[in-house]
């Protein structure tokens, strides 16, 4: 093969890895919604967020990662509060799991346009996290391993089946061996607000999500009126399903940004 026949199969194998984010064009410089700040749920930190941090960043949004301490409903809605305050306009606030309580606290924010629940939880003010599980059937593959302090963690031998069955084997195991521990008495902690009132809301439903039965996550994305859309994915959707909740997010901040 001749040095310019080599140059030319490098140029096109480059071309072919541009990633579907990559690839599509930048959000107009005229769209008022360009900030995205994006929530992790437990078990998790905000690395987890990476793939969709940068589907969204190479498209032109600013996107900020908040790292809850899960320490208590106040501890994560105080950590969302501080990211909130850093955005210079118009901002998508996105929550996965746990993070969804916290972005419905944390989003009567006037900086707050839109929300984004991705398998997350939905809670009315006045309501505990916990309240949403009555009702629903047991998520029997999610073991959690509670510790004498009130915190827990997923059981490290049922990680992979109950939280991310649709990673490698490698990443899920690093998962796995990071998670941040939430202090359990989070969940019984009432609401003051429930922004999904008074904000539009998408949600992305993981259709093989073992930590929610998927009627209460129906349920829920339909109370809050919320425009759905479905996955295949486990629980870790913001990893094996990066480009379908970027694109979500997408189109939440496109459509918000027609409506101002």
């Amino acid at each position: 093969m001749t040095n310019m026949n080599c140059v030319a199969l490098a140029a096109a194998l480059a071309l072919m890895t541009i990633s579907p984010a990559s690839a599509r064009d930048a959000i107009p410089q005229t769209q008022t919604v360009r900030n995205v700040v994006l929530v992790h749920g437990a078990f998790a930190d905000g690395s987890g967020w990476r793939a969709v941090y940068d589907r969204l960043t190479q498209r032109g949004y600013r996107v900020t990662i908040v790292q809850n301490p899960l320490t208590s409903l106040a501890d994560d809605v105080a950590a969302t509060k501080r990211a909130l305050d850093q955005q210079d306009g118009p901002t998508l606030l996105v929550g996965h799991s746990w993070g969804g309580t916290v972005i419905t606290e944390a989003g009567d924010d006037p900086k707050v346009a839109g929300l984004v629940y991705v398998s997350a939880l939905a809670p009315d003010a006045g309501e505990t996290t916990a309240q949403q599980y009555e009702g629903f059937a047991p998520a029997s593959a999610f073991v959690l391993d509670t510790r004498t302090d009130g915190f827990a963690y997923v059981a490290r031998e049922k990680f992979k089946s109950g939280f991310a069955h649709d990673i490698n084997d490698a990443e899920a195991g690093f998962m796995a061996d990071s998670q941040v521990p939430i202090n359990l008495s989070a969940f019984g902690t009432k609401l003051t607000h429930a922004a999904w009132r008074t904000r539009p809301s998408w949600a992305v439903i993981a259709t093989e999500d073992k930590a929610f039965d998927q009627a209460m996550l129906l349920h829920m994305a339909h109370r809050i009126n919320a425009k759905i859309t479905k996955v295949s994915a486990s629980h870790a959707l913001f990893l094996s399903q990066a480009q379908v909740v970027a694109n979500t997010i997408d189109t939440a901040a496109q459509t918000l940004s027609k409506e101002q």
